[in-house]
């Protein structure tokens, strides 16, 4: 198929044994940084690696079940561009993996990007599992939506016309909701490139395999 035909994802795949753990990065607070960019590895290879991975940390997380409840160690699971890895994993995740320390933490860009040929069970779990809501600058069709979320504090204009840098924010503190705020982000530092490329490097040395080798088991 297409997606193996790439020598990049063929040897991500195609491997018989895996680099790392899901679960030991999990258990063990590591950070797993994955870079799924459409310009570096395609849309349709962006999009079923993401569906992948995000179906491996769902399994890595539900099988804490062997590990009592106080021991399992908060996870954060970052979703850029959220609309691209869409399943049903995720309403699952949404609605049981909080007992199981998965942290869910999803970008995009309006709603109906979860919304797929009419199903909203994406979009229903989604608001009826998230604690904490930051909402930038929306469109006019979003404000259905959001205006019942943040009413009576701020009304459709308030969030069709918020300024850059600022978000509208409903938030749970201690299992109760707390009144609609405003909060203003900050600009976004300069990068250590340098550190950066170590870590990088590091990276490699620990966890990677020269893909010489890997093609020739495949």
């Amino acid at each position: 198929c297409r997606f193996v035909e790439d020598s990049m994802i063929r040897n991500i795949i195609g491997q018989s044994r895996s680099g790392f753990s899901f679960r030991e990065i999990m258990d063990q607070q590591k950070i797993l940084l994955i870079d799924l960019s459409k310009g570096k590895t395609g849309e349709m290879n962006a999009q079923l690696l993401g569906l992948i991975i995000v179906s491996k940390i769902q399994l890595a997380a539900m099988a804490r079940a062997d590990m009592a409840e106080e021991d399992r160690k908060d996870f954060y699971l970052y979703i850029d561009e959220f609309q691209n890895f869409v399943t049903p994993s995720i309403a699952t995740i949404l609605s049981e993996a909080r007992k199981y320390r998965l942290n869910l933490i999803m970008a995009h860009q309006y709603m109906s990007q979860v919304v797929e040929r009419g199903d909203t069970e994406i979009r229903d779990a989604i608001l009826g599992n998230v604690g904490s809501m930051f909402v930038s600058r929306i469109g006019p069709e979003d404000t259905d939506t959001f205006e019942k979320v943040f009413a009576p504090t701020f009304n459709a204009n308030d969030l069709i016309n918020s300024d850059k840098f600022t978000w509208y924010v409903k938030m749970t503190v201690d299992n109760s909701q707390v009144p609609p705020f405003t909060m203003n982000g900050l600009a976004s530092e300069d990068s250590n490139t340098v550190l950066a490329q170590k870590v990088r490097q590091l990276s490699r040395v620990t966890y990677g395999r020269k893909g010489s080798i890997v093609e020739r088991e495949i």
